[in-house]
């Protein structure tokens, strides 16, 4: 069912403020902590396995992540892998902030659909798949992909609110909803992923209310402007960010007022799949900005979160050090789509392989190390500590 509601149509790029009909309260279950116990047998495991002890550096710590989150050792393979695409348009486009017009917004949302995208190529190699939804997108598209459709386009930062009060409700309700259909129908990992031109300039309004940052130190290249559009994005991000930061306490006013549809839902969506235990790996800064947001919806939601890159966004490396992340792969990306938690997921199934399929020591009847041998302890010091 689509969450536009009935008093203002999705094809309306004004958002005017209307009354809201009866909603239920945007409210997400305390989030989990992951299995603890799982996580020192992983540890355990990784010390019997036919290798020296920390010989596969990070890929040990990422298989022991997931059977915590999984709490099973050994982890399981994840089945049903599942990226899902928030797309969405924003008014400040037409300040002139990207290097590609809103219009690509729509073409790609059927690019996605068709299976052309970078997103598409990158799930194919990693056997998951791919969902793209029209949450703001200021166009038309397909009934299975704007069935949560907010509206057209939010508004413009700079001078406007993204959205009205009733409208950042039903994004951040959407997003939730979205997350349990995905669960429901058996996705055990999630990944957030985002289309929309000039969406990296709310991400960057958000990034900096929420850390204190100056608007030059979330700046980027974006889509890959020149310097005279860089200038412009971050006047916009200024006068975003003297209306942002008035309301920075309060997730939702903060969403309502510099954010926009696709990032309120994006936030739903992260917060709920840690509500659920379902782990998640992040993408880079537009996804980054709204799970800064989503640890504010449901605080503790960073623990079932893994960062899948380091993108060359400027604000990204910021997302990262607020929410004490370390990316996995660091490749200078930064497309979007979700295509860097993507690229990372074959390395977290390595991981899960490692941990599961390698023999022991002893399946294998090779003489492990001793405990003084592991910890390097000899006779020698053993003599000289005595």
């Amino acid at each position: 069912m689509s969450t536009v509601p009935d008093s203002q149509s999705a094809d309306s790029p004004t958002g005017e403020q209307v009354d809201a009909p009866d909603q239920p309260p945007v409210e997400f279950g305390a989030v989990p902590s992951p299995d603890d116990q799982a996580h020192r047998r992983a540890v355990a495991r990784h010390d019997e396995l036919t290798k020296p002890a920390g010989s596969l550096g990070r890929m040990e710590e990422l298989g022991v992540w997931v059977a915590a989150r999984q709490g099973s050792c050994p982890p399981r393979r994840f089945t049903r892998p599942r990226a899902v695409v928030f797309a969405g348009d924003h008014g400040i486009a037409r300040s002139g902030v990207s290097a590609y017009p809103s219009e690509v917004t729509t073409q790609m949302v059927s690019n996605i659909r068709s299976g052309g995208a970078a997103i598409n190529a990158l799930a194919a190699n990693a056997g998951a798949g791919v969902r793209v939804v029209d949450i703001a997108v200021d166009g038309a598209t397909e009934e299975t992909v704007s069935a949560h459709k907010i509206r057209r386009s939010s508004g413009s930062l700079d001078v406007e609110d993204a959205l009205t009060e009733q409208e950042v409700r039903s994004a951040v309700l959407a997003g939730r909803t979205l997350a349990d259909e995905e669960i429901d129908a058996g996705a055990d990992l999630l990944i957030a992923g985002e289309m929309g031109i000039g969406n990296t300039t709310p991400a960057a309004v958000l990034i900096a209310a929420l850390t204190a940052s100056e608007p030059v130190a979330v700046v980027g290249r974006g889509t890959g402007i020149d310097d005279t559009a860089w200038i412009r994005k971050t006047a916009a991000v200024r006068d975003g960010l003297r209306r942002a930061r008035k309301v920075a306490d309060d997730p939702l006013a903060l969403l309502r007022t510099s954010g926009g549809a696709d990032l309120a839902a994006m936030a739903g969506f992260l917060a709920q799949a840690s509500a659920r235990s379902t782990p998640v790996i992040l993408d880079g800064m537009v996804v980054g900005s709204a799970a800064m947001v989503a640890e504010e919806l449901a605080p503790g939601a960073v623990r079932w979160w893994l960062a899948g890159h380091r993108s060359v966004e400027p604000a990204a490396a910021i997302v990262l050090d607020h929410l004490d992340l370390r990316p996995v792969l660091d490749m200078d990306m930064r497309l979007g789509e979700g295509s860097g938690a993507m690229a990372a997921l074959p390395v977290v199934n390595a991981a899960v392989r490692v941990l599961a399929e390698m023999s022991t020591f002893e399946q294998a009847g090779i003489r492990g190390p001793t405990e003084d041998e592991a910890t390097g302890r000899t006779e020698a010091t053993s003599d000289a500590e005595g």
